[in-house]
């Protein structure tokens, strides 16, 4: 391509910078204060209406409903809006947005129906009082498959005011209500399930409500075998990556007891946490780029997306490290200190390249390159694997949990930068420029 024909695609400048900013800014806000709600939540460890055994029940709860493809589906809904409304197929996104909301609903039923024949299995192997938490879970899964939905199609057509509301009301709510639940009520750990179906759905209702003038007007047929192509890719990509994110609390429950998983949540909490930081520059490059890429256009973003997200993962972490036993003190019982704080440095750096890594898996999707998927997903696997493995030969050590997915949290940011930067060089390559 010749210089002068270069210099004739749009490219995004300044103005669009500090739209994305501010944006971005904002959506940093939105998030540091829903997770300082949510992580509220967290302050009821402390009560004595909850036991150890109750939060440890929680943590794992909590993780069934955090390894939902809640990434890939709002995803897949952030690519469809903002490619259908740069290409003007609104109504053909209308009936993509129902068929999604109908077949979301009739999956949990199914997956209902199983929990009520499995109760009694699932209640022995996870170590449950009771079938309270495990049904206020069932209910907290619907709302949490719509969430994402529906604040996907506000992130596709940029919307991230409303986005950032109806995370804070999320987190609000699910305080509020798991508050009163627990220390009023002295629900336990049944509480604070409800408290997150409680708070979920009610934001899932105002994004629903946000977004009515796109999925209520009248639908048109679309091409299955493109859309196949486009959500398939995407949901297999993010999906290996919050696999990756959430999974490890779920395989450590069956491996250690109540008093050993405390501290191991407490510290996966605070570590999850670098991610609510730099998330919102991934969230509103993301719509951004395939918009660009559906008309054609350059994007100039990834780079300081990249940069940014590194500086402020890696000072992140560095802080939790220096500062994380006050943390864990004042958030936690002291009985959870000294495991926490020896946990914190693993988990936290466990957390950088996993976030360096979703901000790569978000340009290379955005823009199609789907190469990179089949790899994303084998190393899911190969860490679904590895880590049970390394659990049966180092019995008795947490810090074996953080160790593995360290390991595989770099083998996936190694498998991104290439897909990035060394598949780019090699392309210059050959065409000899």
């Amino acid at each position: 391509m010749s210089a002068d024909k270069t210099e004739t695609i749009p490219t995004v400048d300044h103005k669009p910078h500090a739209a994305f900013f501010r944006q971005s800014g904002w959506l940093m806000i939105a998030n540091i204060g829903a997770g300082a709600l949510t992580w509220g939540v967290h302050f009821l460890a402390k009560s004595k209406a909850l036991p150890e055994a109750q939060y440890a029940v929680f943590g794992t709860l909590l993780m069934v409903v955090a390894c939902l493809p809640a990434m890939p589906l709002q995803m897949v809904f952030a690519q469809q809006t903002a490619q259908a409304l740069a290409t003007g197929r609104a109504r053909q996104l209308a009936g993509m947005i129902r068929l999604a909301w109908l077949g979301t609903f009739l999956v949990w039923v199914l997956g209902a129906v199983a929990v009520f024949f499995f109760q009694d299995k699932i209640i022995t192997g996870w170590q449950l009082p009771d079938a309270t938490g495990l049904w206020m879970t069932v209910l907290a899964v619907l709302v949490s498959l719509w969430f994402p939905l529906f604040i996907g199609i506000l992130q596709g057509r940029q919307d991230f005011f409303w986005m950032g509301w109806t995370q804070i009301l999320a987190g609000a709510g699910r305080f509020i209500a798991a508050a009163i639940l627990v220390l009023v009520l002295v629900m336990g750990a049944a509480g604070m399930m409800a408290g997150v179906f409680l708070g979920v759905g009610f934001a899932a209702g105002i994004a629903i409500w946000r977004t009515r003038d796109l999925w209520a007007v009248r639908s048109e047929k679309f091409d299955w075998k493109s859309l196949l192509r486009q959500v398939l890719p995407l949901t297999l990509g993010f999906g290996a990556c919050q696999f990756m994110f959430t999974s490890d609390t779920m395989f450590a429950k069956a491996y250690f007891s109540d008093a050993e998983m405390a501290p191991y949540v407490a510290a996966g909490t605070l570590s999850r946490a670098l991610l609510w930081l730099v998330l919102p520059l991934a969230a509103v490059m993301f719509p951004k780029i395939v918009h660009a890429s559906a008309k054609a256009e350059k994007s100039n973003l990834f780079g300081m997306v990249v940069l940014g997200t590194a500086i402020l993962a890696a000072g992140g972490a560095l802080g939790l490290w220096l500062l994380g036993p006050v943390m864990v003190n004042i958030v936690y019982k002291s009985s959870y200190v000294a495991a926490t704080t020896a946990l914190l440095p693993w988990y936290a750096g466990a957390m950088v390249p996993l976030a360096l890594a979703n901000v790569m898996v978000n340009d290379l999707l955005a823009r199609g390159r789907f190469g990179v998927v089949p790899f994303m997903v084998a190393l899911a696997v190969g860490y679904g694997f590895a880590l049970p493995w390394m659990l049966n030969h180092y019995p008795g050590k947490l810090s074996v949990v953080l160790q593995t997915l360290g390991a595989f949290n770099l083998l996936l940011f190694a498998v991104c930068a290439w897909f990035v930067w060394g598949v780019k060089t090699k392309t210059k390559m050959a065409n000899g420029s």
